[in-house]
């Protein structure tokens, strides 16, 4: 059985973030969690991802943007992600275990903030490039409250008021 974990980055460039999802210690313990398929999404990267298979990894794939990344969160199994709002609500809305991994080189903290207060709502985990190891080791997707009341607007309203609008 293949399942598959994608990575998004979004837009943006996060190296740090590709670079540590690719290392073999994490391809592992992935693996050991019964993933064999990964998918990355690298943004604006100029990166050349190692996207030979291995460490159990059966397909290893990589792209930049797309139009949409709607059909790769709807066939993941596990979405490790920026902590982009938009990509949080689509992977909460498609009912997907998420990981949050935080840009600690980001200057403004909202990122991190609205992971805290998904994460409080046992909706998704969060990390940074150097915790996602241990994370991987001791997470329990099945603890993740799957359920996604539509709350979109109150989440609107929490970005805002972090962003200062």
């Amino acid at each position: 059985m293949s399942e598959t974990v994608f990575v998004t980055v979004g837009t943006t460039k996060f190296d740090a973030l590709i670079n540590t999802v690719t290392d073999e210690k994490v391809l592992q313990e992935l693996n050991k969690r019964g993933y064999n398929q990964l998918i990355l999404q690298i943004g604006n990267s100029s990166l050349d991802p190692d996207c030979t298979p291995r460490c159990g990894f059966q397909h290893i794939d990589s792209f930049h943007l797309r139009p949409s990344i709607t059909e790769n969160i709807s066939s993941a199994d596990l979405i490790i992600s920026h902590a982009g709002a938009g990509t949080c609500i689509e992977a909460l809305e498609a009912h997907k275990p998420l990981i949050v991994v935080t840009n600690e080189l980001l200057m403004d903290n909202h990122q991190l903030e609205l992971a805290e207060q998904l994460y409080r709502e046992g909706r998704l985990y969060y990390c940074t490039c150097d915790t996602l190891l241990d994370l991987i080791q001791t997470m329990d997707t099945s603890k993740l409250d799957s359920t996604f009341i539509d709350n979109s607007k109150n989440i609107a309203n929490f970005i805002d008021k972090i962003m200062g609008f």
